[in-house]
């Protein structure tokens, strides 16, 4: 068996245990929010007992103003602005959109270290002038896909306390994806400039 096809069935068996990890991943996730559906379902309804107003017991000695019960919608024009201070408000994240953008952006991320991660380590090793070996390329890729759950989960929380009451980004994904690209590029050249000189390798000029 030559070198390059026992290297490629590395990664190949390498990339399907990272799908089987995620699988696991995603199933436990489902299940879990299967038992909290659940668990709501099976708390009592709310009951409101008969609210009686004793009118009799009330002394009203002027009564001024407007009373609206509701907003009347041919008023509703004359409202200019109506906003609520929710800086002390901290609205928890859907599980469930949570669980779709995270699904979106490992997609993308995943697909970039499949395609574009080679090209990453080889201009990280041209502009050091060093040369390591393209098994690296393996090693490197699960190591992200080891810690890509916890990043993406970081970058959406930051952005929702960021966006905060104000409407949802169409951007959002394509943001946390630049910003994980980017810690990927950084990680990379962290990661092959502190390799031990016996690892490395000058490049031939």
């Amino acid at each position: 068996m030559n070198q390059p096809f026992y290297s490629y069935l590395q990664q190949l068996h390498a990339f399907v245990q990272a799908q089987e990890k995620r699988l696991r991943s995603l199933e436990a996730t489902v299940k879990k929010l299967q038992e909290e559906t659940e668990a709501l379902k099976s708390r009592p309804p709310m009951q409101v007992d008969r609210i009686e107003y004793k009118f009799d017991q009330l002394k009203v000695e002027s009564l001024e103003g407007t009373l609206n019960i509701g907003l009347n919608p041919s008023e509703l024009q004359n409202i200019e602005d109506f906003a609520v201070d929710n800086k002390n408000i901290h609205a928890p994240i859907s599980p469930k959109n949570q669980m779709k953008r995270t699904m979106e952006i490992e997609d993308a991320i995943y697909q970039y270290l499949e395609i574009e991660l080679p090209d990453v380590v080889a201009a990280v090793q041209q502009k050091l002038n060093l040369s390591v070996d393209d098994s690296y390329i393996a090693f490197i890729k699960e190591d992200i896909k080891k810690q890509l759950p916890n990043r993406i989960d970081f970058y959406i929380k930051q952005q929702h306390a960021e966006n905060r009451g104000q409407q949802e980004n169409p951007n959002a994904n394509a943001e946390v994806i630049e910003s994980l690209k980017k810690e990927i590029q950084n990680g990379v050249h962290a990661f092959i400039s502190h390799l031990p000189e016996n690892m490395k390798g000058m490049n031939k000029e």
